[in-house]
């Protein structure tokens, strides 16, 4: 089975955001098929709170706000201003998103907001550092979704066994239920089912 997102699927401003990726040297962009599946996922949250840590230049940003109505909302969060310029240049005119440039450790060590539905983690913080402060931040019922977890021929020294953590702290919190997929670049998706507080991440 062919599971590329169809043509008329992808956003309509994805060629440009990843020939502007390749024109700034950013090579951490989104998979399609990882999108596709936040596009879909972002679908089933109609007047949803979206958060997306690291929005790069965009291309995730692209998916989740194809796949969110017009009453959703969408906060994307990126430490490199010149990336995200690009992204802000694009869709600064959507009232659905807003765009943060800090630190998302410090963001999420700060942020005392309403929680989200829906967590996209596709940078470090909020991931590899910063997790429980993420965690913490899914909506009972929400999802949190990582991806790049499959192992790459150009990882750094250290990074698998960051990687072999976080699925161990993930899995084991008992206020989540976690799904592996081999699949894209390598995703784990975990649902918040209570609002207790789960093993300490």
């Amino acid at each position: 089975m062919d599971d590329f997102p169809r043509l008329s699927q992808l956003p309509s401003c994805l060629t440009e955001l990843q020939e502007a990726a390749r024109a700034a040297g950013f090579t951490m962009s989104c998979e399609p098929r990882t999108g596709s599946l936040l596009a879909t996922l972002a679908a089933t949250r109609p007047g949803g709170r979206i958060l997306e840590l690291g929005t790069g230049v965009g291309e995730g940003t692209a998916w989740l706000l194809s796949g969110m109505n017009e009453t959703a909302t969408l906060v994307t969060v990126e430490l490199d201003d010149s990336v995200q310029a690009i992204a802000r240049k694009q869709f600064g005119g959507d009232e659905r998103v807003t765009f943060v440039t800090e630190d998302g450790g410090r963001w999420l060590e700060a942020y005392d907001g309403t929680p989200f539905d829906l967590v996209f983690a596709d940078t470090w913080p909020g991931k590899f550092t910063h997790l429980g402060a993420a965690l913490e931040l899914v909506a009972p019922g929400g999802a949190y979704i990582v991806d790049d977890l499959m192992p790459v021929p150009d990882w750094p020294e250290g990074h698998e066994a960051a990687v072999t953590d976080l699925l161990a702290v993930l899995e084991g919190r008992s206020d989540f239920r976690t799904t592996r997929l081999a699949w894209s670049s390598g995703i784990l998706i975990a649902v918040r089912t209570d609002d207790a507080t789960g093993t300490s991440a």
